[in-house]
């Protein structure tokens, strides 16, 4: 039996000649392969093989194999950082104790963490002590491993132990959990297939929404115990990868299906239908499968103590205690949405200073808006604003380091030196249904002005109920007033934090990889050098600057600080605190082409912070450097 998984798991990985992997003999590989191996999760992150090959040097074979499995799954914890200027953590812990109660009451022992298998009683994660992993070690320090052990008593919530996090609380999860879908008699229980977004979201502890699901067995009704499945991106003629699968393709569940093999270790969990398998494919939104038995356990925190809690992974708030802000300082970040540092960056301010929150996304500022709203802040600003234009040239500013250039709604250039605090405005939802042009044209009559037409046509309603289905796109403005600005004056912030956008490829759960290549890797690294320039012109000499990526390329990490040092002769790494991660790597590495990408300098290791999404703190892929600021005169 193991021969012949071995044989199909061979067979699987030099399937890129043809367009989708297939068995030559359906019958002979059914035959092979066990029942309970095909509904499990087992997936095998695919990668461009010059990205493997990259990450393979950089990190040793061994560790980045560990790497990409643990990218696979979701942490086995959910971290949750408190607002402690609306409640405190004990206040907190009370409340969640109390809701989980109602959930394990509602979905039997699907919340009863106490009991459950946990991520930290399995050492598989643990680094191997070889020479291999201790060249490219990037894991934590033994005694925050310990720390972090320790912060779970019998509870599934606990306070985190590291020292400045008490506000910080981790929710037990668990997993993986083997699941007996029900398959009998050599009949196969019903399924439901979704997306690969939508199977990590459901890995996360979301339900299965309707625009995920890409295929259904046929005879599904409401209320039906369904398999739930992924599917992943696969192999195609033309060099690149698709799933294949069309939307409303029925699923048999058996060899004779054309994506039989493709779902083998692909199984998330099982559930139990909201709708009929033609509801599924005709309404635009709603819960398509209710899922109560799930791989790995994470309670849902969606709606949960707004304003009190945010969901937040351990490293993007250590990220913020590296800034160190203080109060009453003028501080600035770059790409700010959705809001998660500029508010922890706040409450560790105590609300009192000036933040300054941008992003080139007018939908994405609004979010920023809304969550700073929530929290109670009122020291936080939001500008629309481009991080490759966040200095301000020429005539745009005046000498007045506290200037920002702004435009108004009129694309009139408005100079004022004290913030503007925006407010949220109330969207009014907009009903389409059962109009026809004529009624929705008297119904917009009165904004004929602005709209400069005095009809909607039937092609313009549905292009509306498309959108309202699909949700906005990248310019489609979801209301909400955004000022935006031209930039900001040289030196003109106490400290600038610059979470750059990046490859996310820390982010997890992840079950495909394969679009990055070595290209496109180089390209990220380009455009965050450009972002850091601007930056570095932003900050006063004897400020801070704190650089972070959620990836693990060191392309985008160490090739990033080690370009800094090198070209800003004033800069220099400064250490963090808390430390939590391990060290960065020491080294290059040469492109085909000849290139060398330097990364960090012995010595140099010890001041940045990575976490490894395969170390036992069990975290997203992360990365912070943080600079101290000298003179500039030289």
């Amino acid at each position: 039996m193991k021969k012949a998984r071995d044989l199909i798991r061979a067979t699987r990985s030099s399937s890129s000649s043809s367009r989708f992997f297939f068995f030559s003999d359906r019958k002979l590989s059914s035959a092979m392969e066990d029942v309970s191996e095909r509904y499990r999760f087992e997936p095998l992150l695919r990668w461009n093989p010059l990205v493997q090959d990259y990450f393979s040097k950089a990190y040793g074979p061994h560790h980045f194999a560990r790497i990409s499995k643990a990218l696979t799954c979701p942490s086995c914890y959910s971290c949750i950082r408190v607002n402690t200027l609306k409640s405190s953590p004990d206040v907190v812990i009370e409340k969640l104790l109390a809701i989980l109660k109602e959930k394990e009451a509602e979905y039997g022992n699907d919340f009863n963490m106490g009991t459950e298998k946990s991520c930290f009683s399995d050492k598989s994660k643990e680094p191997q002590n070889s020479d291999e992993c201790r060249k490219a070690t990037s894991g934590p320090l033994e005694e925050d491993v310990n720390i972090l052990h320790g912060s779970f008593g019998s509870g599934p919530i606990s306070k985190c132990q590291f020292p400045g996090l008490d506000y910080v609380l981790f929710v037990r999860g668990s997993g993986p959990h083997a699941i007996d879908y029900g398959y009998a008699d050599g009949k196969p229980p019903k399924e439901v297939i979704v997306s690969r977004k939508c199977a990590e979201a459901v890995l996360r502890g979301a339900q299965v929404y309707v625009p995920g699901v890409i295929a259904c067995s046929a005879h599904v009704e409401s209320g039906d115990v369904v398999a739930v499945s992924v599917a992943v991106e696969q192999p195609s003629t033309d060099g690149g990868w698709a799933t294949g699968i069309t939307r409303g393709t029925i699923v048999q569940g058996l060899q004779t299906d054309p994506y039989y093999s493709e779902r083998s270790g692909l199984y998330i969990g099982q559930g139990k239908t909201m709708l009929s398998r033609s509801g599924m494919f005709r309404v635009p939104q709603g819960v398509a499968v209710d899922m109560s038995n799930r791989v790995f356990k994470l309670p849902s925190f969606h709606d949960v103590l707004e304003g009190e809690i945010f969901l937040q992974n351990l490293p993007s708030i250590v990220a913020a205690h590296a800034l160190d802000p203080k109060k009453g300082e003028r501080i600035l970040d770059m790409c700010a949405a959705p809001g998660g540092k500029t508010t922890a960056i706040a409450i560790l301010m105590k609300d009192e200073g000036e933040i300054i929150a941008a992003d080139r996304s007018h939908n994405k500022v609004l979010d920023i808006q809304k969550l700073a709203a929530e929290m109670g802040l009122s020291c936080i600003t939001t500008y629309k604003l481009d991080a490759l234009k966040s200095v301000c040239r020429g005539n745009e500013c005046d000498d007045t380091a506290n200037l920002a250039c702004i435009k108004d709604n009129d694309d009139v250039t408005v100079k004022s030196l004290d913030s503007v605090k925006l407010h949220v405005e109330k969207r009014v939802p907009i009903t389409l249904e059962g109009l026809n042009a004529d009624e929705t044209s008297k119904k917009n009559g009165s904004n004929e002005k602005a709209n400069e037409r005095t009809y909607i046509s039937k092609a313009d309603i549905r292009k509306n109920l498309r959108r309202m289905r699909n949700g906005p796109g990248r310019n489609q403005c979801t209301g909400g007033r955004v000022e935006k600005s031209n930039g900001f004056a040289p030196n003109s912030f106490d400290r600038v934090l610059l979470d750059a956008p990046c490859s996310a490829l820390g982010l997890r759960p992840r079950l495909f990889a394969g679009e990055e290549t070595i290209e496109s890797l180089r390209n990220h690294g380009k455009y965050q050098r450009r972002m850091f320039d601007q930056a570095v012109q932003l900050v006063r000499p004897g400020g801070v600057l704190v650089y972070s990526t959620c990836t693990i390329n060191p392309g985008e990490n160490e090739a990033l600080v080690r370009y800094a040092l090198d070209t800003y002769k004033f800069l220099s790494l400064a250490p963090q605190h808390p430390r939590i991660g391990g060290p960065g790597l020491v080294g290059h590495f040469e492109y085909p082409d000849g290139y060398i990408e330097e990364w960090l300098r012995p010595g140099e290791e010890e001041l940045v912070q990575r976490f490894d999404p395969s170390s036992s703190l069990d975290t997203i892929g992360f990365f912070i450097a943080k600079f101290s600021v000298g003179s500039k005169e030289t």
